[in-house]
């Protein structure tokens, strides 16, 4: 499974991270993120795409996943 780490970066930049790797490596992918904010975002961009998506909370933040 694809995995990309975007803790640290403020939107867009997750969101952006997010459409290249699907473009560039497909699904299924987990994106990592560090804040409320990006989880909304990158989990809005992916649904209006047609994608399924789950996301759970870890230690630093929280794994979505696009599949």
């Amino acid at each position: 499974m694809n995995q990309i780490d975007a803790r640290g970066y403020s939107c867009p930049e997750p969101v952006l991270m997010t459409k290249k790797a699907i473009q560039k490596e497909g699904l299924p992918l987990v994106v990592l993120v560090d804040g409320e904010t990006p989880l909304q975002n990158v989990t809005r961009f992916a649904a209006n795409h047609g994608h399924q998506v789950s996301h759970r909370a870890v230690e630093d933040g929280y794994e979505i996943t696009i599949s």
